[in-house]
Order: structure tokens, then C-alpha cells, then sequence
């Protein structure tokens, strides 16, 4: 085994030690395939009011301009599936933001999964990434063989569904690379069909402008009145075309403590939701995504839906 098989065994063994669902490795360079859609999805329009994701190009097709001297990205997965999900009478929440604030969590043990490699191998250098960067986290997790990207535009692997985080460790250390895997979607239109906004445009084409998490998430104005009736109760995030994927019959629940809710949370009803206060809101979302909407944001959310 050369020293890149073995760098890459013990990245892969640590990461998993550190709790991840699974890590792979692709060769930093630029993403030939992604730059056409890219262009296209803006020029198009579909990033909506997410002028952010008109900068940084370069950087986004190429992460050796990000990171200098890159050579690697490594790809981890965290599972985020809960065990116990809301009351059924209730304004529906996206899973993921559930627990604690999944850009703390796994930052932390990115960073720990980085010492590792300096003290296991030596002077490695490199940075962390957790959606807030441009970087193009599905491409490189498809890159790598951690699954492929369904036609609802997220990553999907056979084993696991789709109800994960996707993280990277971009580096400048040489390492064995991974190789993409076959799309498994076949005929399947069931996300396409669900989505209760027809934000999937055709397959594997999401119009971001039309997507309920933009609206309850992303949108400072207020949610355009033509989809009055169409947010399926969803105040914050959307899950419906990751529940319908037929995939995540596979999903097995996380075993990350941080990931657990707030005890009242599950419990909460329609009533509970429209009546709730400032403190409450920051009782039960503390340290969560759900702060990025703030609870002004919450709020008209929910009177978006309830009126």
C-alpha cells in the first residue's frame, strides 16, 4: 500500500471514529461538467433574491483558487435523521434544524479530523467547509462516491436516502481518489410530482425561487401571494421531495446527541406555533438554524400560513 492508500484508509478511519456517515476523496480541480449548469441556473434566474450566489465563479468551479496549494477535497456526510419527528397537528419544520446548529457541530469535528492528519501525517495544511462558503459541496460528495445527485438536486446514496449534512476538508496533501457512482433514480418522479410548489422544473432542475426553503428561509420580503395555500403547513426548510424519494426508506436515525431537539418541540401545535412568544422562541431554538429566519421571520412565516 503506497503512502496515499494509507493517508487515505486512516483519513477515512478517523473520520468515521469522529461520528460521520461516510468520507470520500476527489482531486481538487476545476468542475468542468458543473460551470454550464452553474451559468445557466443564474442566468435563468433561479437563485431568486440569493444575489450571494452570483459571486465568487471562479471559486466556486475551483477549489485550488479558494484554497492554495489544494490538492484534495474530502468529502464527509452526517446523518441528521431524527428518531421522533413533530406532532402531526403542527407547522412543519425541516429536520435538519431540529438540534443545534449543524454548522457548530460539524466545524468542530472537521477541525478535529484536520489535527489528526497533522499529527498522524505531518504538515498538512487545508480548510473547512460547511455550506457557507462557495463551494459546491453535492458536486464534490458525487465526485467522490458518496452518491449521486437525484432529480430533486440533492445527494443520494442507496444505503442512506438523503437526510444528511455534506461537509469538506479541502487540502494540500496528495491522496488516493475515490470514483463517482451510477444514478439510481430510473423513472422515478416522485419528488417531481410532490413538490407542492413545482419548484423541480424538469429533473435534476430546481428553480430556487420556487422552493418553499427559500421562501420560509432565504427571502427577506414577503412571501409572494401566489403561493398562498401551496406551502404544504412547512415554516421552515421543506422536506417533502426527500420524503417522498423512495431512497429514505433507508434512513436510520443519527446518534448525535446535538442533533436531538428541544423537548417541547415535537410537542407544539398549530395553536402553540401562532401563539408563540420571543422568549419561547429563543428557548427552544437555541443555538439552532431556525435564528438564521429570526423570530420575526418565523412569525410571518406562520401567518403566511395560518391567514
Amino acid at each position: 500500500m503506497d503512502k496515499k492508500q494509507q493517508y487515505a484508509k486512516l483519513i477515512k478511519s478517523e473520520a468515521k471514529r469522529l461520528g460521520f456517515l461516510s468520507c470520500g476523496i476527489s482531486k481538487a480541480g476545476f468542475l468542468e461538467e458543473e460551470a454550464p449548469r452553474l451559468e445557466k441556473w443564474l442566468n435563468d434566474n433561479m437563485h431568486g433574491d440569493m444575489r450571494y450566489m452570483e459571486n465568487h465563479f471562479d471559486k466556486r468551479l475551483d477549489p485550488t483558487k479558494l484554497v492554495d496549494e489544494s490538492k484534495s477535497v474530502i468529502s464527509l456526510l452526517l446523518n441528521y435523521y431524527p428518531s421522533e419527528t413533530q406532532n402531526s397537528e403542527s407547522y412543519k419544520l425541516s429536520k435538519y434544524a431540529y438540534g443545534t446548529d449543524y454548522h457548530f457541530v460539524i466545524k468542530d469535528k472537521l477541525k478535529l479530523l484536520l489535527h489528526f492528519m497533522q499529527d498522524e501525517i505531518g504538515d498538512v495544511h487545508g480548510r473547512a467547509f460547511v455550506d457557507s462558503a462557495p463551494v459546491l459541496d453535492k458536486a464534490w460528495a458525487a465526485k467522490s462516491g458518496l452518491g449521486w445527485i437525484g432529480k430533486h438536486s440533492n445527494l443520494l446514496t442507496q444505503q442512506v436516502g438523503s437526510f444528511y449534512f455534506i461537509a469538506e476538508l479541502i487540502i494540500d496533501l496528495e491522496l488516493e481518489y475515490d470514483t463517482p457512482v451510477t444514478d439510481h433514480c430510473g423513472t422515478c418522479t416522485a419528488c417531481i410530482d410532490a413538490c407542492p410548489t413545482e419548484a423541480i422544473t424538469e429533473p435534476y432542475v430546481v428553480d430556487g425561487s420556487k422552493c418553499i426553503s427559500y421562501f420560509t428561509i432565504e427571502l427577506k420580503e414577503n412571501i409572494p401571494t401566489e403561493f398562498k395555500g401551496k406551502m404544504d403547513d412547512w415554516m421552515f426548510g421543506c422536506d417533502v421531495c426527500q420524503d417522498v424519494c423512495p431512497w429514505n426508506r433507508f434512513s436510520k436515525s443519527h446518534n448525535e446527541p446535538l442533533f436531538n431537539p428541544h423537548p417541547e418541540l415535537l410537542s407544539m401545535t398549530k395553536k402553540d406555533w401562532e401563539e408563540i412568544t420571543e422568549e419561547t422562541f429563543q428557548k427552544v431554538f437555541k443555538n439552532s438554524a431556525v435564528k438564521r429566519t429570526k423570530f420575526s421571520g418565523l412569525k410571518r412565516n406562520i401567518i403566511f400560513l395560518k391567514d
